[in-house]
């Protein structure tokens, strides 16, 4: 958990709640079909147990968050560009919903998927 402090009290923010934000809006991208899993285990977990925060990592540093995901990208689409674009779009949502930094975000492309095969 990460703690901040202000004049009324302290604000604790989990981990999986700046999880469940990323995850969001990483899938509200354009050419994500969606997020994979990060090693066997999870993807085992993920057979059993609908989690909407599978394929996103957090990590607190000093005073900022890393953010790891985990997607499936679209085929056809150009891979630097949504990854580009996903990076930006999880950062600045992650701080304006929190008001802390993020230090990175880092994508990696776990597969292609063709969704509307012709």
């Amino acid at each position: 958990m990460k703690d901040t402090s202000n004049p009324l009290g302290t604000i604790y923010v989990s981990y999986r709640a700046i999880a469940t934000v990323a995850s969001q809006s990483a899938i509200q991208s354009y050419g994500v079909v969606g997020l994979a899993a990060k090693n066997l285990a999870e993807g085992l977990v993920q057979v059993l147990v609908k989690d909407p925060v599978l394929g996103v990592d957090v990590r607190f540093g000093d005073k900022q968050i890393q953010i790891d995901l985990y997607l499936i990208i679209e085929y056809g689409t150009n891979i630097k560009t949504v990854s580009a674009s996903v990076s930006d779009s999880v950062r600045y949502q992650v701080e304006k919903t929190f008001g802390l930094p993020v230090g990175a975000v880092n994508v990696h492309v776990r597969g292609l998927r063709i969704s509307n095969p012709d």
